[in-house]
Parts: structure tokens; sequence; C-alpha cells
């Protein structure tokens, strides 16, 4: 199912009052295709496939809803975001905080290779509700029981397609199936290979489908 509504201002959505500040602040006023088709779905807390080229907004497509949802006064990962690359992950935990940086006590956590684990660590301890990483570094913490997803509400697979070409797809597999049972889950790809799709039929519950056809930049 695709939906068409159109969306013409951050406003007209129902995100919090404090990520629509941040959203002035940094000068976003019309949130673009993949934007307008996405946040709805996700704020209702729908599972989402959406195929969309990178530089098309998709971040924000995913960060601004689910920020809405969190619950600040749990200190625990309440979202999980896997992405391919260190620096892709990087990216992502930026945009979190800068559209979240007016709300307070939120804590975004970083888990990447090549960085030291102690910070992780304490970022984790000091009650992370946002956790971005990649897939290998994200099961070392699962393992050594540094990062606990009893309280995951939501996990997003950025970049799909991309952790399948660099051989994640496994680590993946194996990150879902130890999250909880009743949680939101996005999947991004810009391809639709049999594995992902795979993946898509087997963790998401009815998702909706968003296609986003060309590379419409934000």
């Amino acid at each position: 199912m695709t939906t068409t509504s159109v969306v013409d201002r951050f406003s007209d959505l129902a995100l919090l009052p404090a990520v629509l500040t941040s959203l002035e602040k940094l000068g976003y006023e019309t949130p673009s295709p993949i934007q307008a088709q996405t946040i709805p779905s996700l704020l209702e807390g729908r599972d989402m496939i959406g195929q969309a080229q990178t530089g098309t907004g998709k971040t924000a497509a995913f960060a601004l809803p689910l920020l809405t949802r969190l619950d600040l006064d749990r200190r625990e990962p309440q979202v999980l975001v896997l992405a391919p690359t260190r620096e892709l992950a990087q990216q992502v935990a930026v945009n979190f905080t800068r559209y979240g940086q007016f709300m307070r006590g939120l804590e975004v956590a970083t888990l990447c290779g090549g960085q030291d684990y102690r910070e992780q660590m304490r970022s984790l301890k000091s009650g992370a509700q946002i956790v971005v990483g990649t897939p290998g570094r994200v099961i070392d913490h699962l393992d050594r029981k540094s990062l606990n997803l009893n309280g995951l509400k939501a996990l997003v697979l950025d970049e799909a397609d991309e952790m399948l070409r660099m051989g994640f797809i496994d680590d993946v597999d194996w990150i879902l199936g130890h999250a909880p049972k009743e949680r939101q889950v996005a999947l991004f790809s810009a391809t639709m290979p049999k594995q992902i799709k795979h993946i898509a039929s087997t963790h998401l519950n009815n998702p909706i489908e968003i296609k986003i056809e060309s590379k419409t930049a934000t």
C-alpha cells in the first residue's frame, strides 16, 4: 500500500512541539516526499518498507516520528538504528541529536567498531534512549550484556541492501530475532534483493510500502 497524502509543512504533522522547534531552527519547512509519506505511518506505530536512495531525506523520515514517540522518563534503549558503516551511523546519530536538541533528557549512543568501548558503555549506562550502530558492534554489546533490548519500541534498518552487500545480513537477522516481539520495524533500502524481501517478510508485520521513484534531494 502506498499513501499519497500531500503535506505542505512539518507543522501539519503530529510531531512533538520540541521537534518542530528544532526543525524551525534548522530551517526545515516543507517535508520531502519520503518524509510526507513516511512520518504519519511511523507515528501510528506501523511497520514500514521504504525504498529510497540516499539524499532523499530518509533519516528525518524515521528520526522525527520516533523521537516524537519516545518516553524520555525511561532511561533505556527504545529505538535501535542499524547502519552498514560507521560513517553513516555517526551521521544518523548526529541528526537524531539535532532534531531532538530541545528534548530535555534525550541521550543518543553510537556503537561502532574502531571506537572506544568505554565511551560506548558510558553512554549506554547513562540511559541512552536511542542507539545507532553497526551490526557487529551491536551484537558485541548484546553479548556483553551492556546493551539490553527489553524496552525496545522501534528498530530501523538503514540502507539494508548495503548491509547485505557488506555481508551483515545474518547479523541483522540475528538482532531482529533477539529484539522484543512487540516492536515496530522500519526498513529502508535503495533496492530490494530477495534476501531483503526475506528479512521483511520474516520480521515485519503487515508493513506499509513506500517507494520514492526519483532521487529528489532535500
